[in-house]
Parts: C-alpha cells; sequence; structure tokens
C-alpha cells in the first residue's frame, strides 16, 4: 500500500539503526495497549501496517469499541526487528485517529441530548496527508466527514462573494456546474441567510454567530424552505457546541481534527524467542 511504503519512507529512512545494530534473528510476541479511556481507531490501519511488516496481527477490539484504560487492543508476532521498526508509526496512527473520534463521540453525545437529529462534522482543516485517516476517525466516532477535497460539492465562502458581487449571482453560477452537487453558501448575517434561501442555495453554513443569532437565521431559512439544510460552523467548540444543536441540522468543528488530544496507547513485547 502506497500510503504505509510513504510513512515508513518518512520514519525509517535508510533502516532503523538502533534496531539493526542490537536484534538479531530473535522473534517474539508484543501488544498494544491503550493506556487511558478513548474510543479506538486506526486498528485497522496498523493490522495492515504490521501485516505488511511481515507480522501476525490478531486485533483484540474493534474500531469505534470505547475501550477503558488498561485495555489490550493487538496482538503481535513474528521478527521482533519489525515489530520495533513499525512500533512508533503505528502508536502515532491509533494516538491522533483515537483521538479524534473519542472527542467526536463526546460531542455528539451532548449535543444529541439537545437534538437526537442534529449532526456533528468535520471540516477541512485537517493535517496534509493524513486527511483520510483523520476523516475517517470522525466516522468512526458516529460523526459526518463533510467534504473531503474541494471537488465534492459548491461551498461558497466569503471571499468568492467578494468577487462575484452578490450571494444570488454565485449561487445562480454554481448550479450551473452539475445537478448532482449540493450547493451551500456561507453568510454572516441574517440578510444573507434570506438571500441564499431566495436563491435557492441547498445548504446554508451560518458562520460565525453566537448560537442565538443562529437560531433566528434558521428560523427565517425555513419559513422560505424547510428542506434547505442549515449549518453552524466557526468559533464553535466542544464546550459550546451544544447549544447550537436545537436550532440547526448541522454543527462542524475544525476543533475535531485540529485540536483534539492524542489518546495515549503503548507497545510492549511480551515474549522472546532465539
Amino acid at each position: 500500500m502506497r500510503w504505509i511504503e510513504n510513512y515508513l519512507d518518512e520514519d525509517v529512512g535508510d533502516g532503523d539503526i538502533t534496531t539493526l545494530s542490537l536484534i538479531g534473528n530473535e522473534r517474539g510476541t508484543a501488544r498494544i495497549k491503550i493506556n487511558e479511556d478513548g474510543v479506538v481507531a486506526g486498528l485497522e490501519e496498523v493490522v495492515d501496517l504490521f501485516q505488511y511488516l511481515g507480522l501476525e496481527v490478531v486485533p483484540l477490539v474493534a474500531d469505534g469499541d470505547a475501550a477503558p484504560a488498561g485495555t489490550n487492543i493487538l496482538s503481535i508476532e513474528g521478527p521482533l526487528r519489525s515489530i520495533l521498526t513499525g512500533e512508533r508509526l503505528a502508536l502515532n496512527i491509533m494516538m491522533r485517529m483515537s483521538g479524534i473520534a473519542t472527542l467526536t463521540r463526546e460531542i455528539i453525545t451532548t449535543c444529541r441530548v439537545q437534538n437526537p437529529d442534529v449532526r456533528v462534522a468535520a471540516t477541512r482543516k485537517t493535517t496534509p496527508g493524513f486527511r483520510l485517516f483523520e476523516k475517517k476517525a470522525v466516522v468512526i466516532g458516529g460523526g459526518d466527514p463533510h467534504r473531503s477535497r474541494l471537488d465534492d460539492s459548491v461551498l461558497i465562502k466569503d471571499n468568492h462573494l467578494k468577487v462575484v458581487g452578490s450571494i444570488t449571482e454565485a449561487v445562480r453560477r454554481a448550479q450551473k456546474v452539475s445537478f448532482t452537487k449540493k450547493v451551500e453558501v456561507e453568510v454572516e448575517s441574517i440578510d444573507g441567510a434570506e438571500e441564499a434561501a431566495m436563491a435557492g442555495a441547498d445548504i446554508i453554513l451560518l458562520d460565525n454567530m453566537d448560537y442565538k443569532e443562529a437560531a433566528r437565521c434558521a428560523e427565517v431559512i425555513r419559513r422560505i424552505d424547510p428542506r434547505i439544510i442549515v449549518e453552524a460552523s466557526g468559533d464553535i467548540t466542544p464546550t459550546n457546541a451544544p447549544e447550537y444543536a436545537e436550532a440547526v441540522d448541522v454543527i462542524s468543528l475544525g476543533w475535531i481534527t485540529h485540536s483534539i488530544k492524542a489518546i495515549s496507547f503503548s507497545l510492549d513485547v511480551l515474549e522472546i524467542r532465539n
């Protein structure tokens, strides 16, 4: 797999000189465990990584499982050189993906107390080269990945509007792209929300509004067309996200991919055989 080759090339370079100088042909077993409560994510990728390195692996949980601290996650068997060479890359993948999945699930749980149907979504504020895995972690946590790339759907933002001149004209142009592509417009006021709804936007993103203003905008939009999806984004955190849940259909947070706390994992060699 190309991603494995690329990440190993970045991490290993011309060789793991420590492992190569200290360890010969010994074989053994190791286990990865989670060191704090969290939602497991990245397990599938770590299995692929260790199998690529010629190791036998047995998952002990599944992606999406809520695991308490101390839970064994994965059993690994084979050449110890390969286990130790892949150790840090495997842990890094699981730490970041599990951090994203854990925070996503926590936010969804609190938001759905207010609105059982609200969606919690990511944004494109992701790590270059790791976006695919960050978006997957959001889904594992129960969230929506939102757009992954610029060709997924139309999202008309403030700088687009500065160039085009009006929301109505921007929507008109965007609707010519394809009947299969949703047209979303970012607005910053009630007037903008009303214009976007009248222009026929499929989704209206309420940007950088407090929850009271977002609620007023959502009411205006739904009076014009109740089929329009209302999204809130901008300066939304895990703390204030539940305040928006009653008013909108979607809450999107860059926070869940750019400001998460990684979950701690560790790999321990358990048995050594010559």
